[in-house]
């Protein structure tokens, strides 16, 4: 794959806790420079955000994130004001104790909720694959593909550890035929994107596909 192909993938993600403004306008700009699937980017950015873009650019955010464990109702909640802020994506975080209880009808329950908040909006659910078992990896496929929404994703690059190649492959056996697959969270290289591709992610989250590709130019233009 060309990297102009990866990078047509990548959700370009800034989500550090002092990310402020400068910064976030500039992921705008090198996400809209190089035709970026999104930005992924705090939900209390999301507004200046969507009126900088003007429509030229997706704009994603983050509920629940980065612990996953605020109730459905701020969850919802977060979600509505998103979409009304002008989210068009919302990358959501399961509540990975409801997991580990086995609750996973509370869990489809969530997803649905959010979901709906969404009104056609596209949701992502983060599910942290680095705090699971491989069972509950292959539950939590059956709960995402059963509560409707577009996308599972592995991790939100908070935790222990982000997206593993393997763990990718085993959602695309085990997710429905209408879920997406998003790998997030230490993919480094284009190397490493094209992989996870390779594998059978639909989207890329990553911070430094871009910068990467910008070092390239200017390098080529000197």
């Amino acid at each position: 794959m060309e990297k102009e192909d990866i990078l047509k993938m990548v959700d370009h993600t800034l989500l550090a806790q002092t990310a402020a403004w400068e910064e976030i306008r500039e992921i705008l700009e090198d996400a809209m420079n190089y035709e970026a699937a999104s930005a992924c980017i705090p939900p209390s950015y999301v507004k200046q955000a969507a009126d900088y873009v003007q429509g030229r650019l997706p704009v994603c955010t983050v509920i629940g994130f980065p612990n996953g464990y605020s109730t459905t109702e701020t969850k919802v909640f977060e979600t509505r004001d998103a979409i009304a802020n002008g989210a068009s994506e919302i990358d959501m975080v399961i509540n990975l104790g409801w997991l580990k209880d086995q609750n996973y009808q509370e869990i489809e329950h969530e997803i649905r909720e959010i979901h709906e908040a969404c009104k056609g909006k596209t949701l992502k659910v983060i599910i942290e694959t680095c705090l699971l078992s491989e069972e509950e990896k292959i539950k939590m496929c059956e709960v995402v593909t059963k509560a409707g929404a577009e996308y599972i994703k592995t991790s939100t690059g908070f935790s222990t550890a982000g997206a593993e190649v393997e763990d990718v492959a085993l959602m695309r056996r085990h997710i429905g035929k209408d879920v997406k697959i998003k790998a997030a969270g230490g993919i480094a290289s284009f190397a490493d994107a094209q992989e996870f591709i390779f594998m059978g992610a639909d989207r890329i989250g990553a911070s430094r596909l871009i910068k990467i590709m910008k070092n390239i130019d200017s390098r080529s233009d000197h």
